[in-house]
């Protein structure tokens, strides 16, 4: 069987959420049917000889026929017309497993095999549709005779005929599906062929609640209701399909946050139905979400009777500070919100949305914009982001074909111990590349467990041989196509196209890429590596059959799902084959990063799904491939995109700059890069000899005159050597005496001349302390450029021939 699921219903609801359809809804219980209104003798005849033979004289017949008197006369003594009345005012129902102290109050000492009785006349009066206990008390009990007994009266060919086709499933999924039948017949009376979806909803719901982890997500007995025809051809497919939140109406999402002002709600109700089309569904719950809650509802909890868009001041500040931080039920504040800008920029979008609007269509919800721009602007926060993505690629290209040999020899591992398991008996041991491993026991799941004989721990070999597959396939798939995550989950069988060449008439396989985030196809080559990869996982998920099982997607941003198609990556889960989702392959892909231990300054390096997409550009690129065919390739409408996935290697930018270089100077005349002269070599190195002055050297650029007419203290260009700190001291000290002098002589011009040259000085005393408190600087070998020019100045020598233009 392989259900699916192609309707927008998708889960039991609450009461309060209407908008679901009215065929889901499970059966209303009856208040009284025949079985319950009987009287004791009647009730005690039929199911004496419904579930006893009088004539065999068996010490379980005995037993049931006391358990039911003793029962009958304790629910007697409880008020009620009918049995299920007075089971329901006896407590027994909200009492559970310990209903039977109920029972036994006021009998003294119970004798031990009391309570067994008085359980085995419960599975009579229950089998026998006498009472209908709740979904909680049954789900609590243990009892696999009261379900046997319930099975063989109520309806036995139906059953029969359930347990039949189950039998390609394990005898635990085969007993876990007619369990839950047995549940619902029991719960909601009458046949199996009664049942409804909104009852199958309605048990998954007990069972999420009440029962062990798990067993609401076994859905053979769903596929099962599905298969024989009891269900509707409405009905979804897939179990999945009624616990997955499905698509709601704008009304709906509302609605949900109980916006007090009905006028604010039909305008949020008209601008998200406006906005819906051009959005995929999950981003229109996230902007309803700010909008509605973290905007709105906030203001009407701290400002209760606001009706209007026009914030004062005080009250949007106060309703910033709110939003900033992430708060807990009582409003304290937690800890900072990371995407507040972000948050704010739907709020500042919703304002200008509706001012743009209002030019077309006059409304009074027209008001100033709290959020100034400056308030919401990301480019500080996104600066960032390029370099960093850069880097990461620059880290993980060359470490790639370090992933590529883990990977492969993970693969190759898992499928040779698990080779080596299958052919092992339970208890036997063997022995995988150097380690040891003890077969457990075969289970009912199919599923090969070993122990390692030396650390005695439990392994699923089964779980590893699939996660190191399919880690494999992600990563080879990925970084031979360098496609998104969501679109090779969404190749099928289907996507696969032999193209002819025009030119040759040779046919190439082409892989078809659905659409993405440009909502347009795209084919891709497939090239001899990437067939390899694609084939062993048709094979194997093909697992020996004639073509690949048919299965449906869920949309997790459109929350839709799809039409029954033959996924590629796709596996069995228990008794349902399921596409693979973008977390199992997260997942996957995380252990593969631990297994690998590819480090990176002492850390692991965690791999991820977006990372062969931004490897696949950048190596692309570097090879020589056009960017505008690089973006073809990746579907990205502008080339900027592509350009923003590319992180060239400083070396690139080197080679090509120099060719420029090489392009510049043959095109330029040949007499700029003539040799130079003695004297203009002589005349070079003098400017450097010029530059050295008593308190450092100075910092003019070549054959620029000086400006302060030598008076260093002064010059900002002025290098301070700390060595000369004595000689800058007594020039300050000397400076102190002439500003003295000056004032006693009332030479004013003298004074401020001599004020601006002390404080220059203060200046260059304080760099001076600055530079001598720094560590000493380390000698690097580089070439001294005086031993290198080999001036004289009684003789110079020829200079070096240059190479280009000074």
């Amino acid at each position: 069987m392989n259900p699916t699921a192609n309707v927008d219903v998708a889960r039991a609801v609450e009461p309060h959420e209407v908008g679901n359809a009215l065929e889901w809804e499970p059966r209303v219980g009856e208040a009284s049917w025949w079985q319950t209104r009987q009287s004791r003798e009647s009730l005690v005849e039929w199911l004496l000889g419904l579930f006893t033979d009088p004539g065999a004289g068996l010490t379980r017949d005995k037993t049931r026929r006391r358990g039911l008197g003793k029962l009958l006369d304790w629910l007697e003594s409880q008020p009620g017309e009918t049995w299920q009345d007075r089971w329901m005012a006896s407590g027994a129902d909200d009492a559970g497993f310990e209903w039977t102290d109920l029972a036994l109050q006021g009998r003294g000492t119970p004798k031990s095999h009391w309570r067994d009785e008085l359980a085995t006349g419960l599975v009579l009066l229950v089998a026998g549709q006498a009472i209908r206990p709740s979904y909680p008390w049954l789900l609590r009990q243990r009892v696999t005779v009261m379900l046997t007994e319930s099975r063989a009266a109520s309806d036995p060919d139906a059953f029969h005929r359930l347990e039949q086709l189950a039998q390609h499933a394990t005898p635990t999924a085969r007993s876990d599906a007619l369990n839950k039948l047995t549940w619902i017949v029991i719960r909601k009376g009458g046949l199996v062929g009664d049942i409804t979806v909104g009852d199958c909803i309605e048990l998954t719901a007990a069972l999420e609640e009440h029962h062990f982890r798990g067993s609401a997500g076994r859905p053979l007995f769903y596929a099962l209701l599905k298969g024989t025809g009891v269900l509707p051809a409405s009905a979804p497919l897939r179990l999945r399909a009624l616990r997955i939140e499905g698509r709601r109406s704008v009304e709906q999402i509302v609605d949900a946050y109980g916006i007090e002002c009905r006028a604010v709600r039909d305008l949020l109700v008209e601008y998200f139905t406006e906005r819906a089309p051009e959005l995929d569904h999950v981003s229109l719950r996230s902007i309803a979400r700010n909008l509605c809650r973290l905007f709105w509802r906030d203001l009407e909890i701290h400002h209760p009777g606001i009706e209007l868009l026009r914030l004062t001041p005080e009250v949007a500040q106060a309703w910033k500070e709110r939003l900033a931080f992430i708060r807990d039920a009582q409003g304290h504040p937690v800890r900072p919100r990371v995407n507040f800008r972000s948050e704010l920029v739907f709020v500042r979008a919703f304002y200008q949305d509706i001012a743009r609007w209002a030019a077309d269509d006059p409304a009074p919800w027209v008001a100033p914009c709290p959020i100034k721009a400056n308030e919401c602007a990301t480019k500080k926060s996104r600066s960032g982001v390029k370099p960093r993505m850069d880097q990461r690629t620059r880290t993980q290209l060359p470490l790639l074909p370090a992933l590529l040999r883990a990977v492969d020899r993970q693969r190759k591992d898992a499928e040779a111990r698990i080779t080596a398991a299958r052919a092992t008996p339970a208890g036997g041991r063997f022995l995988v590349a150097g380690e040891e491993f003890e077969r457990c026991g075969f289970g009912q799941a199919r599923r090969v467990y070993v122990t390692e004989a030396s650390a005695g721990r439990r392994r699923n070999l089964t779980h590893e041989e699939e996660a190191a597959f399919w880690s494999w396939a992600t990563v080879e798939v990925l970084r031979h196509t360098g496609i998104r995550i969501e679109e090779m989950l969404e190749l099928t069988h289907q996507s696969f196209i032999a193209y002819t060449l025009p030119t040759t008439g040779e046919v190439v396989p082409m892989l078809q890429v659905a659409p993405s985030k440009t909502d347009s196809e795209r084919l891709l080559l497939v090239s001899p590596e990437l067939a390899e990869v694609l084939t062993a996982v048709i094979f194997r998920v093909r697992a020996g059959n004639a073509a690949l099982p048919l299965v449906s997607a869920y949309d997790v941003f459109e929350q839709t799902w799809s039409p029954p198609m033959p996924f590629l990556f796709q596996r069995r889960y228990g008794t349902e084959d399921r596409p693979l989702t973008r977390s199992y392959i997260r997942e996957c892909l995380v252990a593969t990063s631990q297994s690998a231990q590819i480090t990176v300054a002492g850390d692991p390096l965690e791999w991820r799904p977006h990372d062969f997409r931004r490897i696949f550009v950048t190596d692309a690129i570097r090879s020589g491939l056009p960017p505008h065919i690089a973006a073809k390739i990746c579907g990205h409408a502008a080339l900027d995109t592509t350009m923003g996935y590319t992180a060239i290697y400083p070396e690139d930018v080197i080679s090509h700059h120099r060719a420029f270089i090489a392009r510049r100077r043959s095109d330029r005349p040949s007499e700029e890069y003539r040799d130079l002269t003695a004297t203009e070599w002589n005349e070079f190195l003098a400017h450097f000899e010029l530059r050295k002055v008593a308190l450092g050297t100075c910092g003019r650029d070549y054959a620029t005159p000086c400006q302060h007419e030598n008076a260093c203290v002064r010059c900002p260009l002025l290098l301070v050597d700390p060595a000369q700190m004595p000689r800058l001291q007594e020039i300050h000290a000397n400076l102190v005496d002439r500003l003295r002098e000056a004032r006693d002589q009332g030479w004013l011009g003298e004074v401020a001349a001599i004020e601006t040259t002390m404080a220059a000085a203060a200046q260059k005393l304080e760099a001076m302390r600055e530079r001598a408190a720094q560590p000493s600087t380390v000698h690097l070998g580089m070439p001294d450029f005086r031993r290198n020019a080999g001036r004289s100045s009684a003789e110079p020598e020829t200079p070096p021939t240059a190479s280009g233009p000074l």
